[in-house]
């Protein structure tokens, strides 16, 4: 059904990934916004009091036509950052970003994620609100959500904080992207007892785009120059013909095909 956009570049150590993954000089998620939709309006809450600036998400125009983009946000100065966790959503921003899918749903509007975080708040306070039963519903109500979803992570992609807005029907990943149940030094602590291991254990834990695409966990690699401008239409062409594809398959196909592929791991 997809074709995987060939990508000539200098192979990279999985340390070297994760390091440009986590760069502060990764694209924000305000460029991507402006640069890859029109007229964006974004829409707040989660309908039981919540708001949580990490997650942003609203209904823009892509390619002329009315799409739902739900995006993580790691702001851009000290004082946003701060307010979002650095990019590491509370359960709120789950819940709005479920709320804005059923609405998609609702009036058959694809889905696009766009993921960049470290993974979901791990405070006392996100746990006592429902951390893990709003990670859940998104993992559960995207499995039968009846429109067409594609997931870019462009940056990390941690744990089930990620896993949560990145169960779509494609699944990519940008060049100097990263992708793991866990953070490097988490799996370095955990097994060595010593997280000064980080690169080593980068390297066993085949988070990089190329081991993941090579395993099926992903399905292509989007090439993520230095040019930002052109870095967002290699990622407009590739929703461009995913999108189209995803579309034209029925609701029934769909689903069957989105269950399917997570079912395998």
């Amino acid at each position: 059904m997809k074709e995987v956009i060939p990508i000539k570049r200098q192979q990279q150590t999985a340390a070297k990934i994760v390091a440009s993954a986590r760069s502060s000089q990764k694209i924000t998620t305000q460029t991507l916004l402006a640069q890859l939709f029109e007229d964006f309006v974004p829409l707040n809450g989660d309908r039981v009091g919540g708001e949580d600036p990490a997650i942003v998400g609203g209904i823009a125009l892509f390619n002329g036509q009315p799409v739902t983009v739900i995006a993580t946000n790691k702001g851009t100065t000290l004082e946003e950052r701060m307010a979002c966790h650095f990019g590491c959503p509370e359960p709120a921003g789950y819940r709005k970003a479920l709320r804005l899918m059923k609405a998609a749903e609702k009036f058959n509007r694809p889905v696009i994620t766009l993921v960049n975080t470290a993974g979901a708040y791990p405070a006392a306070h996100a746990e006592i609100t429902g951390q893990g039963m709003a990670i859940a519903n998104n993992l559960y109500e995207m499995s039968t959500l009846k429109t067409p979803i594609i997931s870019v992570i462009f940056g990390e992609g941690g744990s089930g904080g990620a896993l949560a807005l990145a169960c779509g029907d494609q699944v990519w990943m940008t060049t100097d992207s990263m992708y793991s149940i866990l953070s490097p030094e988490g799996f370095a602590a955990i097994l060595w007892k010593d997280s000064q291991r980080a690169d080593e254990a980068a390297a066993i834990m085949q988070l990089t785009p190329d081991a993941l695409q090579a395993a099926g966990v992903i399905d292509g690699i989007v090439d993520e120059p230095e040019d930002e401008s052109i870095f967002c239409q290699n990622i407009a062409s590739m929703l461009t013909e995913q999108l189209t594809q995803l579309q034209q398959l029925p609701v029934t196909h769909l689903l069957a095909q989105r269950q399917a592929r997570f079912r395998q791991f």
